[in-house]
């Protein structure tokens, strides 16, 4: 694990720590905005999309409010509330609207995202 966490792939973005429980960072990574959110659900687990909404136009979906629908892990949007599932980047209400989903985990106590 210790080899393809340092490859080009998977980028370290800040410590655990800095990431309030049950809410959103924004990260440039790559001169992308990525939203990452760290989500405590019996655990700790980190979960990373697209900043941008493309229902407001505008880079906000870090700022959301984090909680469920169903099984569902989901963001919704400060601006008009839809719906993003942050496994999957799916908006719920307007598929046509879903965001880059990548991968995000935690180790040795930074979140990695990878791209």
């Amino acid at each position: 694990m210790h080899n393809d966490r340092q490859s080009s792939n998977w980028i370290a973005v800040c410590p655990l720590e800095r990431i309030v429980p049950n809410t959103g960072v924004c990260a440039l990574i790559n001169d992308q905005q990525v939203a990452v959110f760290h989500v405590i659900d019996g655990g700790s687990r980190v979960f990373a999309i697209g900043n941008y909404d493309p229902n407001a136009e505008a880079s906000v979906l870090s700022r959301g409010l984090v909680g469920s629908l169903g099984e569902r892990i989901v963001v919704a949007s400060p601006i008009y509330k839809q719906h993003f599932d942050l496994q999957t980047g799916e908006c719920l209400e307007a598929p046509e609207h879903s965001v880059a989903a990548y991968p995000a985990r935690i180790a040795d106590g930074q979140v990695w995202v990878g791209i």
